[in-house]
């Protein structure tokens, strides 16, 4: 008797055990009898099966992410261009996705892959280089998230979030030698224009100094010829002055001043006539 009681009692703990299962609030489930799905999209708590009959298949209902290895795509101008993208996606339907891909994420990652690929290599091959790395991911990566819930609707999985993480330039390839020699030469134009520039700027600023060099000078003659007249004047005033005090000695003044101009050369020579008023002097001075 008091084993056929331990015996239920091991037997009624088994039920309840195999009967109970938990689903974790990061975790979406779906209840399966003999492979056919009988209930889905639990939430998280405490629930029940019958035991035996019935299985619980758990999924991870968190954003999980996929990235891509580099890819080489063709621009609208036939460039080669490598590009690396990520994708943020989640289960959406648990249903679907255990009957689409068994449930399996690896499977389901290979399954978004060529999709968001395909619709990448349209978008890229409708895009130019230019417009590709200036400002046009935004709208491509949009229109590929769009694109990508479409073609994807049959799995169960929702795509949050699709992003360009690299544009390349192939390294095989003929673009990079062609944009690094347009930078080159945009880089050259730049130089140039700040050269002539440079040129200008030195040339306005010399002729401005030169304007000032003769404006100075100009000054300094107007100056140093007043000076001069100022001092002549003087002069002359002080010549008037002692020539009306003494008409004999102003003239007797004048004439050695004009010997020591005529004589100031050590071989010069005068051929004068001796009558002359210019040796007058002289002659007295014997």
């Amino acid at each position: 008797m008091r084993l056929a009681t331990v015996v239920i009692v091991l037997a009624a703990l088994f039920i309840a055990a195999s009967s109970a299962f938990v689903v974790r609030a990061d975790q979406t489930a779906i209840l399966l009898q003999f492979g056919r799905i009988v209930k889905s999209s639990y939430d998280p708590g405490l629930h029940f099966k019958i035991p035996l009959m019935q299985q619980v298949q758990r999924f991870d209902k968190r954003i999980l992410t996929l990235e891509s290895a580099p890819e080489r795509y063709l621009t609208s101008e036939k460039k080669d261009v490598n590009i690396d993208f990520f994708v943020k996606w989640r289960i959406a339907d648990a249903a679907k996705f255990y009957v689409s891909v068994a449930g399996d994420e690896g499977l389901a990652q290979k399954r978004v892959v060529p999709f968001v690929m395909d619709g990448l290599r349209t978008a890229v091959n409708s895009k130019t280089l230019q417009e590709l790395v200036s400002g046009g991911r935004s709208d491509l990566t949009q229109s590929l998230i769009t694109e990508a819930n479409r073609a994807t609707e049959g799995l169960g999985i929702e795509v949050i979030d699709l992003r360009i993480k690299r544009i390349d330039l192939p390294e095989d390839g003929t673009v990079i030698g062609s944009v690094y020699e347009r930078m080159r030469s945009e880089r050259k134009k730049v130089a140039n224009q700040l050269r002539a520039e440079g040129e200008e700027v030195s040339r306005t600023i010399k002729a401005d100094a030169d304007r000032q060099v003769q404006v100075i000078n100009a000054e300094a003659y107007r100056d140093a010829e007043k000076t001069r007249g100022e001092g002549d004047a003087a002069a002359s005033q002080a010549y008037a002055a002692a020539y009306g005090r003494d008409a004999e000695f102003y003239a007797f003044y004048r004439s050695l001043e004009a010997y020591r101009e005529a004589f100031a050369t050590p071989n010069g020579m005068l051929v004068l006539d001796p009558k002359t008023e210019f040796l007058r002097y002289l002659q007295e001075s014997k």
